[in-house]
């Protein structure tokens, strides 16, 4: 998408709008493939790139990047089948994360992925305890999901990969996930140690490591300088421990430039500073599978948050656009959890021929469409705080913006929202529930994921007859809420343990109630609520 241009591949988000409703994600396919083709380009051809779900875990999203190439790096068991389900070869995922259980160490087996990460002694255990129990070695990677191809190696063991926490620190990290105390991996000076250990165990093959530095990383200097440690420590360790090096991940963690004053990676001295890493230990290692695994940096680019404009107000100087969605779809955005309120770079999509907001990077262009008019010459602007409809101060998606006349019912997009929108939101807060997402390929607008609806919300929740618990002291029943000189304890629409919320024309659903859900984050100031 162009950065102040009202279509995508030709289709106006106007009308975009007006087919699928707001709020709405809008992902530009062009993008995602200009994207990842670019980097594929640069890197060496030694370097497999990865999508890390957790940036976007729409199937849809995963099976596009999938066809171009790219593996998955998954941390759940659902993101594991969407995976699968998206066509990602087996061989090509690997699962990571800190807590996996039973079901989800024991998909990776049956699944026969390229490897289980693992980040702690106790889970090596368990995974070796584990892959005892299955079936007959043949059988492994058989895929029990319909996806297994079975392991290479021909011995049945089960490949693990190693998460080390390194000594050293990763330099010019948004967040450093390495160096540091963490629950992410095993601390290096623990593996040293670990030799005998590992070679005790008979189910399990160690073929490689993991390590991941930190995110959002601006300077392609810090991401040659990590890699290079890492590669280093990664044989450092193998030829500590005794084990083939046939799989090293370095992470990746590439960044991208959301606010005033940042730049985006420079990627031609990217790929050229990598090549020089990466080619003298390819040279030694001619058989390993270097892996970068890359969420942010594939999809933020592609996507648009696109929202309508209620109503617009004054409160005391300041004037506030209140817009049909915020914090519960777009929580990066909003900036929680900074020391810092910045702005994603915000854009007029109903009348756009005013200046993008000062307050934003330079947006990226689309090789679909030309960028419309800007400048001096474009209609006044005033600035505004973008706001969404929660009850909460929090909800603030951009402040004090500068953009041309907002009027109710306008369109307004924050771009770079292709990562960590939905996913990393409380869509469940207030009962709103989660936006339509939507990619765009080849002109052609797919639904990608449908709007939830009320009866969407309600499906998984059970409505309780307490009128049919007994008084613990009388033995009745205790009468209902609805009518408390009845006697009955009957509500419209309640039936007896039947969990049904239907009645009253409401609706129905049925299922347990979950004890939290993606919209609970504990410590959250709602309402000034802790």
């Amino acid at each position: 998408m162009s950065a102040q241009g009202i279509q995508i591949q030709g289709n106006t988000f106007e009308g975009l709008a007006e087919e699928f409703g707001t709020p709405l994600f809008v992902y530009d396919g062009d993008v995602l493939e200009g994207t990842f083709r670019e980097l594929r380009g640069l890197l060496p051809e030694s370097v497999d790139i990865f999508f890390s779900l957790k940036a976007n875990p729409n199937i849809s999203v995963c099976a596009f990047l999938g066809a171009r190439g790219a593996g998955a790096e998954v941390s759940s068991y659902a993101e594991l089948v969407t995976a699968l389900r998206a066509g990602v070869a087996p061989q090509d995922v690997i699962f990571l994360g800190p807590g996996k259980d039973l079901r989800e160490l024991t998909a990776c087996v049956e699944a026969g992925i390229h490897a289980v990460v693992c980040e702690s002694l106790e889970e090596i255990r368990q995974l070796d305890r584990l892959a005892a129990l299955q079936p007959a070695t043949a059988e492994r990677g058989s895929g029990r999901y319909g996806y297994g191809y079975g392991y290479g190696d021909g011995d049945g063991r089960v490949p693990v990969v190693l998460r080390v926490n390194p000594a050293f620190s990763a330099k010019g990290s948004g967040l450093a996930m390495g160096g540091k105390p963490r629950q992410f991996g095993i601390d290096e000076e623990e593996l040293r140690g670990a030799k005998a250990e590992l070679a005790e165990l008979r189910n399990i093959r160690v073929r490689g490591v993991h390590a991941y530095m930190g995110t959002r990383f601006l300077h392609h200097e810090d991401v040659v300088r990590n890699t290079r440690e890492v590669l280093a420590a990664a044989e450092d360790l193998a030829g500590r421990l005794g084990f083939p090096l046939e799989t090293v991940d370095f992470g990746g963690g590439l960044g991208v430039a959301y606010f005033d004053n940042e730049e985006d990676l420079d990627l031609a001295a990217l790929g050229e500073g990598m090549r020089a890493a990466i080619a003298p230990f390819a040279a030694r290692n001619p058989r390993c599978r270097l892996i970068i695994e890359l969420g942010r940096f594939l999809t933020a680019t592609a996507g648009t948050y696109v929202v309508r404009a209620r109503y617009v107000k004054e409160s005391r100087g300041e004037t506030f656009v209140v817009a049909d969605g915020g914090t519960n779809h777009h929580m990066a955005a909003v900036g929680v959890g900074s020391f810092v309120k910045r702005n994603f770079p915000v854009v007029h999509l109903s009348r756009p021929n005013g200046p993008t907001s000062p307050t934003s990077p330079s947006p990226p262009t689309s090789p679909s469409g030309p960028s419309g008019p800007s400048g001096p010459s474009g209609p006044p602007v005033r600035r505004y705080t973008l706001t969404g409809p929660l009850c909460t101060p929090n909800d603030v998606v951009a402040k004090k913006v500068e953009l041309p006349e907002v009027r109710p019912g306008d369109l307004l997009g924050v771009e770079r929202s292709g990562a960590y929108g939905p996913t990393a939101s409380p869509g469940l807060f207030l009962s709103h529930g989660y936006p339509a997402e939507i990619l765009v390929h080849r002109g052609r607008a797919h639904l990608v994921r449908e709007r939830d609806t009320t009866e969407d919300l309600l499906s998984k929740q059970r409505l309780v007859d307490f009128a049919s618990d007994a008084d613990p002291e009388s033995g009745a029943g205790f009468a209902s809420d609805a009518d408390p000189e009845s006697g009955s304890g009957s509500s419209p629409g309640s039936t007896s343990g039947s969990g049904s919320t239907s009645g009253s024309g409401f609706g129905s659903g049925s299922g347990s109630i979950p004890s939290s859900g993606p919209g609970s984050r504990p410590g959250s100031d709602v309402d000034g609520m802790p």
